[in-house]
């Protein structure tokens, strides 16, 4: 792909992303410099995000289409989860809910046509290309829902909310460099599995997180 400022726009977002998202995650939740880095991370994704979702669009790449929208959904709803208090919703998480629900319901509709197509795809994928975008719906859908039917979300709950979707939005951009792409890089690191690692680290250190909010003293007058 040529090196369009579009393009260019979205790799140096998706990079500062990376970098910032990594250092947020080696913060105590709360600190100074989790806040900080978060920040970064937040702003420079939501710039990769829109980036990559008009590129996909744009080369009628679907998977790229569904997963930027997605990341721009999990950062924002994150970014008011941790900025709201307790109990607190609005007219932005019912927004949000809808756009998660279009997303699942549009994924399922492409699942569709694509196992009833005579190549066995749609645009350029097949059935179970579109299994990736339909799970992330279902379970923020789902999330979205209870947290809406329950008046809002409480105390280290909110937390894992905050937590959970930023850490799964980052896994959505290694994922998509390190283990989509891995020609990219020096086959060294594809035969030792760096890569690997890399790609799901945010889901390695997304579980480490969580059991600590959730299952341990650590954080319950947060």
């Amino acid at each position: 792909m040529a090196p369009t400022p579009i393009l260019v726009l979205h790799v140096s977002g998706g990079t500062i992303g990376l970098l910032s998202g990594a250092v947020s995650l080696t913060f105590r939740k709360g600190s100074r410099p989790h806040r900080v880095a978060g920040t970064l991370f937040f702003l420079s994704m939501l710039v990769a995000a829109a980036a990559g979702t008009y590129l996909g669009y744009r080369n009628t790449e679907m998977d790229n289409v569904f997963g930027g929208v997605l990341v721009l959904y999990l950062l924002a709803t994150a970014w008011m989860t941790a900025r709201r208090r307790d109990g607190e919703t609005g007219i932005f998480d019912w927004v949000a809910f809808v756009v998660a629900l279009a997303i699942g319901a549009i994924s399922v509709t492409y699942a569709v046509e694509a196992a009833y197509s005579p190549s066995g795809t749609k645009a350029g994928l097949p059935p179970s290309g579109y299994a990736f975008p339909i799970a992330v719906a279902l379970i923020s859908t789902v999330g979205d829902a209870r947290m809406l039917w329950r008046g809002g979300i409480f105390g280290t709950h909110r937390l894992a909310r905050h937590l959970w979707r930023m850490c799964f939005a980052l896994f959505i951009a290694t994922a998509s460099i390190f283990l989509a792409r891995p020609q990219l890089f020096p086959a060294l690191l594809t035969k030792t599995y760096v890569l690997f690692l890399l790609g799901i680290l945010p889901l390695l250190l997304m579980v480490f997180w969580l059991v600590r909010v959730l299952f341990t003293k650590a954080f319950k007058t947060a």
